[in-house]
């Protein structure tokens, strides 16, 4: 199974997909989200997005500037306020 993760800022849709796990730089510290995951939030810190498209593969990095993320039942969203 997949996890749906979107990627948003004020400007645009940065990122929609169907992944296998992304690690978001939380403010108290990275986190990481698979499919059925918890719902959980959390304030994102200055940092790299990592975006793993399946188990075993090489993360995709994006870079983010402050926001919110918001684990829920749908999947992954990351509101930044810059991204890319």
């Amino acid at each position: 199974m997949a996890l749906h993760f979107e990627l948003v800022t004020p400007e645009k849709l940065v990122r929609s997909q169907e992944v296998y796990q992304v690690v978001v730089p939380g403010t108290d510290g990275d986190f990481g989200v698979l499919e059925g995951h918890a719902p959980f939030m959390s304030t994102v810190r200055d940092g790299m997005i990592q975006i793993y498209a399946n188990a075993g593969s090489a993360p995709e990095n994006i870079s983010v500037e402050g926001g919110f993320a918001e684990v829920n039942e749908k999947g992954l969203t990351v509101l930044a306020e810059k991204a890319g």
